[in-house]
């Protein structure tokens, strides 16, 4: 099941998410995290391993033995 994770911007990057989520606690973590698991990536069901990419209410981003995580307004 699909973690909710509820914007208080208008949108939030790729890197924040993974902060958000705890995958990383730091900017530099985060960019060697999509570096490392760039292929286990899914960003609305399409590779994508960019920090800072932005992600908007409704997108779906898949993390490979991490989890799933679906962008709401708040």
């Amino acid at each position: 099941m699909a973690e909710e994770i509820h914007l208080k911007t208008p949108h939030i990057t790729l890197g924040q998410l993974l902060k958000i989520a705890d995958l990383v606690s730091s900017g530099g973590q985060a960019k060697w995290f999509l570096e490392e698991y760039a292929d286990d990536i899914l960003v609305n069901g399409e590779h994508d391993n960019r920090r800072g990419r932005k992600l908007y209410p409704g997108d779906k981003v898949e993390i490979k033995d991490q989890g799933t995580y679906l962008m709401k307004e708040s």
